[in-house]
C-alpha cells in the first residue's frame, strides 16, 4: 500500500504544479478577452458619444436621460439599452483595472467576482500554456505544493477513519470473546 501512496502522492504533486502553472495563461487569454469585450462596447457607444457631444455637451448620460424620458416606447427602449451599454463599459474598465495586478490578486478578484459568461468562453478557446516568469513558476509551486498538501492530508485522513473503524471492530470481537472452534478438537 505504501508503494501506491508513493506512486500516487508523486502523480498527485506533478498534476498539481502543471495544472497550477497553466493558470496564468487561462487568465492572460481571460484578460484578452474581456478587453475585447471592452473594445466593442466603445465601439457601439462611439456613435452615441458622437450625438452627445454634438447636442448634449458631451454627457452621454443626458442624451440617455432624454431616451428615457420620451413617451415614444422604442426611443425609451433605446435609452435603457444605452444605459446597460455605459454600466457594460464601467464594468468591463473595472475588471480590467483589478485585473492589472500580481497573480494572486488576479485569480482572488476572478474567484470573488466571477462573470460566468466570460469565464465559460475564455475556457472553451482556452489553449494551455506555461508563463515562464519567476512569479509563474512561484504560483505554479506554491499552489501546486498547497494542492498536495491537501491530498497528503485527505490520504492520511482517510486512512486514520478507516484504521479506527477497523480497530473497533476488532475490539467488538475481543469484547464477545473467541470464536467457537467447529471441526476437529
Amino acid at each position: 500500500m505504501n508503494i501506491v501512496r508513493g506512486i500516487l502522492d508523486r502523480l498527485v504533486l506533478l498534476a498539481a504544479v502543471l495544472v497550477s502553472a497553466c493558470i496564468p495563461s487561462f487568465i492572460a487569454q481571460y484578460r484578452q478577452r474581456l478587453g475585447g469585450r471592452l473594445d466593442q462596447v466603445q465601439s457601439d457607444l462611439a456613435p452615441f458619444q458622437a450625438i452627445a457631444d454634438h447636442n448634449f455637451g458631451g454627457s452621454l448620460l443626458k442624451l440617455i436621460d432624454y431616451h428615457l424620458a420620451s413617451q415614444d416606447m422604442t426611443f425609451h427602449r433605446e435609452g435603457a439599452a444605452l444605459q446597460l451599454m455605459v454600466d457594460a463599459d464601467a464594468r468591463l474598465h473595472g475588471a480590467l483595472r483589478a485585473l492589472n495586478t500580481d497573480l494572486v490578486h488576479q485569480c482572488l478578484y476572478l474567484v470573488r467576482h466571477p462573470d460566468y459568461d466570460l469565464l465559460q468562453s475564455t475556457w472553451s478557446a482556452y489553449q494551455p500554456g506555461f508563463t515562464l516568469t519567476l512569479e509563474g513558476a512561484l504560483f505554479a509551486l506554491v499552489l501546486g505544493l498547497l494542492l498536495w498538501f491537501l491530498f497528503l492530508g485527505f490520504w492520511h485522513g482517510s486512512a486514520a477513519v478507516v484504521r479506527v473503524s477497523g480497530g473497533s471492530s476488532r475490539r467488538r470481537e475481543n469484547r464477545r470473546g473467541p470464536k467457537p472452534r467447529v471441526g476437529l478438537p
